[in-house]
């Protein structure tokens, strides 16, 4: 679990390494232009659609280590390409294959995370798993932003070098993971087929991804676009100020990542996720205020930056929920399968949001905080819909170990009925 951790956070420095300065290499530095610089973007996107179904059908037959390795190898390449290419064909072509790998990478360190840990440790395994991508990313960013040089591609060249050296030294570490015994779904051609049925079967895990759809749609997806889009045109917040904000959201996920898993772990997931839906619609109020309340600059300012707060505190309390729930849905050796489905549902959502958001975001000031207030309220009614779904310890995972003492273990037809 320390190595998997440890990867979390080498991926993540990488991707902070770069991320941030994509498009100013492609459209600036490179002299491509801001069309190829905005499809280089695209295709992260989509490289993340097409491979994420085959991913967890890969995963689910082969283990999450072999599938993690490949995708880290497939990073590495494309990084190095992408630092080093010079054409537009080149750079689309660098770009998927980092874009895919990036993607591949997710479900299979959640996989992991799944095989090492019990329902008793899974929560606070993926709140360090997500504390420690922030702060990677956070890290990254800052000593990236202070190499580059807009003036000096071979500055970026060694930037997007560190980042393929920091996927391959991951590749190194992860190669010393002895993964434990786990059910494998081998055989017949349909398997991957029947797996997506069953899936699409489970009524429980259909709607959390139409709630995960909705939770990175009204957040996520709007933090680089919309929201800052609202921000700057709406709220008249400086540049400066928009980092602020951005530093704010994770300082704050840093800072009360593991206060918030001691009030999270012991209340019902279902519960949880509705909570973070109204601070959510709080944080819209705020930025209501900050773009709509025309009090002073100096207030719209420090509303605005509270907006992006307030969404690290729900994401903090999204961590140890979400990704956990996920695991305890699929049902044995399946962890893959869904991991990957949530992963694509993500994917589609970050893909979706900035295209509508960031539009309303910078014309319609009103109706777009008024949009996401209600998205944000229907992450509230759709968590406690859900709620309905779940068994006692899918949404209270701490009465399998009582009931585990209590009752001796589940006969198959109660480990069915979990599953269902």
């Amino acid at each position: 679990m320390r190595r998997i951790h440890v990867g979390n956070a080498l991926s993540a420095f990488g991707l902070g390494f770069t991320v941030p300065y994509l498009y100013v290499y492609v459209a600036q530095v490179r002299g491509l232009g801001s069309m190829t610089a905005g499809l280089v973007l695209a295709v992260f996107a989509v490289a993340a659609l097409v491979v994420l179904p085959f991913a967890g059908r890969a995963i689910v037959r082969r283990g999450p280590l072999p599938v993690l390795l490949a995708a880290l190898v497939t990073a590495a390449l494309g990084a190095l390409s992408l630092g080093l290419a010079g054409s537009a064909a080149a750079v689309l072509l660098s770009a998927a294959a980092l874009g895919a790998g990036q993607a591949v990478m997710q479900p299979a360190l959640a996989t992991m995370i799944v095989d090492f840990s019990s329902a008793e440790t899974r929560s606070r395994a993926f709140a360090t798993q997500f504390f420690l991508q922030n702060l990677g990313l956070g890290v990254g960013g800052l000593i990236g932003g202070h190499l580059v040089d807009t003036s000096s591609v071979s500055s970026f060249t060694l930037l997007f070098a560190i980042e393929a050296a920091m996927f391959l030294l991951l590749v190194v570490v992860m190669s010393t993971v002895r993964m434990p015994r786990a059910p494998r779904i081998e055989g017949a051609p349909g398997a991957a087929k029947g797996s997506w049925k069953q899936l699409l079967g489970n009524r429980a895990m259909v709607q959390l991804c139409v709630l995960g759809f909705v939770l990175f749609f009204a957040c996520y997806g709007q933090f680089e676009s919309g929201l800052s889009a609202y921000g700057v045109e709406a709220a008249g917040v400086s540049t400066s100020a928009l980092g602020t904000a951005l530093a704010a959201n994770t300082a704050m996920i840093v800072v009360a990542q593991f206060a918030v898993l001691k009030f999270v772990e012991r209340r019902r997931r279902s519960r949880v996720i509705a909570a973070v839906g109204l601070i959510w619609a709080v944080a819209w109020v705020a930025a209501g205020y900050a773009g709509l309340g025309h009090g002073s600059q100096e207030m719209a300012t420090a509303a605005f930056i509270s907006t992006y707060a307030l969404f690290g505190l729900g994401e903090a309390m999204l961590s140890p929920t979400v990704a956990p729930l996920v695991a305890d849905l699929a049902p044995e050796g399946m962890a893959g399968q869904y991991n990957s489905a949530f992963a694509l549902v993500k994917q589609l959502a970050l893909a979706v949001g900035p295209a509508v958001g960031g539009p309303m975001g910078a014309a319609l000031h009103g109706p777009y905080v008024v949009t996401f207030l209600g998205f944000s309220l229907g992450i509230t009614w759709l968590a406690l819909r859900m709620g309905r779904q779940l068994t006692a310890v899918q949404d209270q995972p701490w009465l399998a170990k009582s009931r585990v003492v209590a009752q001796g273990s589940a006969s198959p037809s109660g480990q069915a009925r979990a599953h269902a």
